[in-house]
C-alpha cells in the first residue's frame, strides 16, 4: 500500500499539468509569419542570428501575432480585415483554439496578452456601428468575456506599457466594411488617434495629430522601457505630399513627429509598416516596404539618422545590441552599425511583422 505522503504526491502531479515555456522550442526571441515554398502560410520562431527555431501551420495568410508571455502558445491573425485568430501550440504545431468575433465584426491583425497571461486583448472593428473595440478574452478557456471602445475608428495595433496596467492603442482612423473589402470610406474626415486605457478599459488620455495630418493613419507601434511610445503611420492623402511618417509620444506630452530630408522622405510613397527602438532606446526605426528602404532616427534630438536600402523590407524589431528585420524576400538582418549585415536567408516570404517574446528573468 502506498504511503499517504506518495498519494498525496501523486494527487498533485496529476492535478497540474505540465507547461510547456518558450525553452522547450528553442528559446525563440521573435515570431514571423511567412509563406513558404510548398504554398503553405506558416507561424515560425525565430532568434536573433535569424535561424527558424520552429514553424506551424496557419489556415490562411497571417499578418501578426501575440505571444503568450510564459507558455509556448501565440495567437495568430489573419491579415487585415480578417475573422481568424487562432492559438497554436508552437511545441506540436497544434491549433489550441480559435477566436470567433460576434456577426458585424472582424479583427485587425493586432493583439497582447496581460502580464499574467491569463487575459487577452485584440482589436476588432465593430464595421456596422463604424467603431473600434477591444475585445477581452479568458486566456486559458479563449472565451470573450468582454469589450469597451477602443477610443476611435480603425484600431489596428496594441501594446502594453511598460506599467503593466496600460494599453496604448493604434486608432488608425480608416472606416471599412466587408463588402466594400479594403476599400476606406472616410477618408475625407478621418481622424487617427492614440488611445491609451487601463486594462478594464477605463479612459486614460488622447492625442490626435495636427488638422493637416487627419489623413495620417496611425497604424503600428512600438514602446521602449520608460514608457515612450513609438508610432509609425500610412499616409491617405495626396501622393504629391510627403508628410512625417514616424511619431514619438509620452504620457502627459504633446507628440514629436520625426521626417527625413525631402529627397528621402518622397521615396517612402506614404507608407511605413513597422517600427521599433533599438535595444538601448537610443534610435527608432521605421520599415517602409512600397519604398525599398529602412529609415532610422535618433530618439533624443529626433534627427534623421540614415536610410538603409533594403528590398521589400517590414519585418522590425529590437535585437541585443541594435535592430533586427526582415524582408519580403526571405532575409533576416541585423543593423548595429552603419550598414546592414545579412545573417540568414529563409525560402519563404516573411510578412509584415516580427513580433518580439519576453522571456522571464
Amino acid at each position: 500500500m502506498p504511503s499517504r505522503r506518495h498519494f498525496l504526491a501523486g494527487l498533485t502531479a496529476a492535478t497540474l499539468s505540465p507547461i510547456r515555456g518558450w525553452a522547450s522550442v528553442g528559446a525563440p526571441d521573435f515570431l514571423a509569419a511567412g509563406l513558404f515554398p510548398d504554398g503553405s502560410h506558416r507561424l515560425a520562431g525565430l532568434n536573433e542570428q535569424g535561424e527558424t527555431l520552429f514553424s506551424v501551420p496557419l489556415p490562411a495568410r497571417g499578418h501578426a501575432a501575440a505571444a503568450h508571455p510564459f507558455k509556448a502558445q501565440a495567437v495568430a491573425f489573419a491579415r487585415r480585415p480578417g475573422t481568424f485568430a487562432v492559438v497554436v501550440d508552437c511545441a506540436t504545431g497544434a491549433q489550441i483554439a480559435q477566436l470567433t468575433v460576434p456577426e458585424g465584426r472582424h479583427f485587425y491583425g493586432h493583439g497582447t496578452f496581460s502580464p499574467d497571461g491569463t487575459t487577452f486583448f485584440a482589436t476588432e472593428n465593430n464595421y456596422e456601428a463604424g467603431i473600434g473595440v477591444i475585445s477581452v478574452w479568458n486566456a486559458d478557456s479563449f472565451v470573450r468575456i468582454a469589450e469597451f471602445p477602443s477610443g476611435g475608428v480603425g484600431p489596428h495595433d496594441m501594446r502594453l506599457m511598460p506599467d503593466r496596467q496600460t494599453l496604448v492603442i493604434a486608432n488608425g482612423g480608416i472606416q471599412t466594411h466587408p463588402e466594400t473589402g479594403r476599400t476606406k470610406l472616410n477618408l475625407p474626415v478621418m481622424d487617427p488617434n492614440l488611445t491609451y486605457l487601463s486594462l478594464s478599459g477605463t479612459f486614460l488620455e488622447q492625442i490626435s495629430l495636427p488638422r493637416y495630418l487627419h489623413k495620417n493613419s496611425i497604424r503600428h507601434l512600438a514602446v521602449r522601457q520608460d514608457g515612450l511610445v513609438g508610432f509609425a503611420m500610412q499616409w491617405q492623402g495626396s501622393t504629391s505630399e510627403h508628410p512625417p511618417l514616424l511619431g514619438l509620444h509620452r504620457l502627459g506630452e504633446a507628440p514629436r513627429l520625426l521626417s527625413a530630408p525631402d529627397k528621402d522622405q518622397s521615396m517612402l510613397q506614404g507608407y511605413a509598416g513597422s517600427v521599433a527602438f533599438s535595444a538601448d532606446g537610443t534610435a527608432i526605426a521605421i520599415t517602409c516596404p512600397r519604398g525599398n528602404v529602412l529609415h532610422q532616427f535618433d530618439v533624443t534630438n529626433g534627427t534623421f539618422a540614415n536610410a538603409h536600402a533594403l528590398e521589400d523590407v517590414c519585418g522590425l524589431g529590437a535585437g541585443s545590441d541594435g535592430l533586427v528585420f526582415t524582408t519580403g524576400t526571405g532575409l533576416f538582418g541585423t543593423l548595429t552599425g552603419l550598414s546592414p549585415m545579412i545573417r540568414a536567408h529563409a525560402h519563404c516570404q516573411w510578412d509584415n511583422h516580427l513580433i518580439p517574446i519576453r522571456h522571464p528573468e
